[in-house]
């Protein structure tokens, strides 16, 4: 079982289409997902831990909701406002392919080097969002990068107004 686990991690990684469609369809490697989401956050929180241990500790709760709430913004999105004529997913499969795509976000733990603590977090950023892509467009069945691509960037936006939504109500408390 720990060496599936560690095969898929390491495909999501190098951006295996095909670990992609796997993962979509395997409604038991949410689990696994959801571990990888942790695992990620985890080596952010150590990467950062320069700019307070707090990042580390509270990251995989907040990663979690973070990729459970997404996983829905992108179902809305992709499947209800933006549908190919093949799409069909559920909110599982968004949860599953979006959790690995969390993978790259495990070289943050480089970031524990100064030096190398921008470069990580960048890089990884752009590598993560690259296997999302793929992710998204395994889970909702599309045919164009391009459609996946556009409803990641439309699903970022309608987040951050959610999250800027509720940090200005939650001001009044």
């Amino acid at each position: 079982m720990m060496n599936n686990f560690f095969n898929r991690v390491f495909r999501a990684i190098k951006i295996d289409v095909d670990l992609y469609e796997e993962v979509e369809r395997d409604k038991s490697a949410t689990f696994q997902a959801g571990l990888v989401v942790v695992l990620s956050s985890m080596a952010a929180g150590v990467g950062a831990l320069q700019l307070g241990a707090s990042n580390f500790l509270i990251a995989p709760v907040l990663s979690l909701i973070s990729w459970y709430v997404w996983a829905y913004i992108i179902y809305f999105v992709g499947v209800k406002l933006f549908p190919d004529k093949n799409t069909k997913s559920d909110h599982g499969e968004l949860l599953r392919t979006i959790g690995f795509s969390s993978a790259p976000g495990l070289i943050r733990i480089f970031g524990i080097t100064p030096d190398l603590m921008t470069v990580t977090f960048i890089g990884s950023a752009f590598w993560m969002l690259a296997c999302m892509v793929v992710g998204v467009r395994a889970a909702l069945d599309y045919t164009s990068l391009w459609r996946a691509l556009g409803v990641v960037i439309v699903s970022w936006i309608f987040q951050a107004i959610l999250l800027l939504l509720i940090l200005t109500l939650m001001k009044g408390f």
